[in-house]
């Protein structure tokens, strides 16, 4: 039997639950941490923000389980994603997350790094100055053999998860619902932005940006595989960097 469109209601209720189970919700989890950091004594600078932390401390052989499994289980969203389109005759290609042009994919992505990091620690040391964001902290897991490996796993993980779903994904089906492309634009930049609150203002306000020079990419190339390169070397970047050079150098800040 064909695939069938659904109707608007259904794509609309579908789109809800693929974000109510990863980015929505993060979003909604990013808010209520910042309602509490922006609440509690002392400036937002004086607070931090930590990601990759240790599940088991002291533990290192349970602490990589809790580390593989959370990598794995969020990206399940992603194999939903993938099944959702394969149930309407497509597949992930359709939104250029594919092996079609690998070298294309990873000299675009690198450069949108280059250019995307470089400003991107220059406007975080800006924006925690003035107050804005907590101290984030990439990575607190312990000095262990597997600590590098699951940073990079860490990495590319957010990098599939954000890209596959807030940007080819969820301008597809908005596009599908029909939203204006600037306004689809402008609802995957806010959630891009949204949960990345839990960093304070300046996490928002710089990954809204960076949402946007992300959708215009994606529709200019019409491939999230470079987005999904960019965004891995980005987090491969901060955590790993963070893990060599904190506590070493003047101008990276810590707790």
């Amino acid at each position: 039997m064909a695939w069938q469109q659904p109707s608007r209601r259904m794509l609309r209720d579908e789109t809800l639950i693929v974000l109510a189970l990863s980015l929505g919700a993060s979003g909604v989890s990013a808010l209520i941490s910042f309602i509490g950091s922006v609440t509690k004594p002392g400036g937002l600078k004086d607070q931090a923000a930590t990601l990759n932390a240790s599940a088991a401390p002291g533990r290192p052989w349970l602490d990589l389980a809790w580390q593989l499994f959370g990598i794995a289980s969020a990206l399940v969203p992603v194999v939903l994603v993938a099944y959702l389109l394969c149930r309407e005759g497509e597949s992930l290609r359709v939104i250029g997350f594919d092996r079609g042009r690998p070298w294309s994919d990873l000299a675009r992505g690198a450069a949108v790094a280059a250019v995307i990091g470089s400003t991107g620690i220059a406007f975080y040391l800006a924006a925690r100055g003035l107050g804005f964001n907590l101290t984030v902290v990439p990575e607190a897991l312990p000095d262990v053999w597997w600590k590098y490996p699951v940073l990079v796993l860490s990495a590319v993980q957010n990098a599939v998860l954000e890209e596959v779903i807030v940007v080819g994904y969820l301008l597809r089906r908005l596009g599908q619902l029909g939203w204006s492309p600037g306004t689809a634009l402008v609802a995957s930049a806010v959630l891009r932005g949204s949960y990345h609150l839990y960093q304070g203002i300046g996490g928002f306000i710089g990954n809204l940006v960076m949402g946007v020079v992300f959708v215009w990419l994606y529709r200019r190339w019409g491939r999230v595989g470079p987005l999904v390169v960019a965004h891995s070397l980005l987090d491969i970047g901060a955590f790993v960097g963070y893990a060599l050079l904190a506590g070493k150098v003047g101008w990276l800040p810590t707790p």
